[in-house]
């Protein structure tokens, strides 16, 4: 059961949160979007993005940095920000298509759809240290973004719980990696199955830890 001094804690971070925000909506913007991606550095699996124009007026408890939460509580406050945000969209782009170009040019592709995807349009839009050219909005890269910005924060945990999603659907679909388990990132179980199995269909064989450079170099 939360103190009262728990509470008040909350209401203070959650105050430091939303002053980006705030400042913001005093030069004008109403509609003011975070984005963020998951999964830029795994090595199975696509690259998620998310952008959320959240309500600020009446934020969530509990909203932060995607990575400091457990998956429930991620879970929890992701169905929250879809219900009340004043409108989202999340895009993945595939590890094909990061094989194609590179991890860089694949996560501003999901960020660049994602903004465009947003109904109402932002008016402005906030990332998690990604400069997104080409925008018709402003956009303002924010270093660690996700612990500054709200609406990145928000943005974080609804690119997480998607991409968490699709990893779960991939693992029945090759269940020998451990994609449930790990997400695709560079665990010692997953660095252990690659040995064993090689890589599957949905692995990114640009990475040097998928593909050994010197046997691609080889091919």
């Amino acid at each position: 059961m939360p103190t009262i001094w728990d509470l008040c804690s909350e209401v203070y971070r959650l105050d430091l949160m939303r002053r980006l925000e705030e400042t913001l909506a005093l030069a004008g913007f109403r509609r003011i979007a975070g984005v963020d991606e998951a999964g830029r550095g795994c090595l199975a699996g696509p690259v998620v993005a998310a952008a959320v124009v959240p309500r600020t007026d009446l934020p969530i408890p509990g909203v932060d940095d995607s990575k400091k939460l457990p998956a429930a509580e991620r879970e929890r406050l992701a169905a929250r920000i879809r219900e009340t945000a004043c409108a989202w969209a999340v895009v993945a782009v595939d590890a094909e298509t990061i094989d194609r170009t590179d991890i860089l040019r694949a996560t501003r592709r999901a960020m660049l759809e994602a903004v465009e995807r947003l109904a109402p349009a932002a008016d402005v839009v906030v990332t998690d240290a990604v400069p997104l050219p080409g925008l018709a909005q402003p956009c303002l890269p924010v270093v660690k973004g996700d612990a500054w910005s709200y609406a990145v924060a928000c943005a974080s945990i609804v690119a997480k719980v998607e991409r968490d999603r699709r990893m779960a659907e991939l693992d029945r679909a090759y269940p020998h990696y451990g994609f449930v388990r790990h997400k695709g990132y560079g665990a010692p179980e997953h660095r252990e199955a690659l040995v064993r199995f090689g890589p599957s269909p949905v692995h990114r064989l640009t990475f040097g830890s998928v593909v050994p450079r010197a046997a691609a170099g080889a091919r």
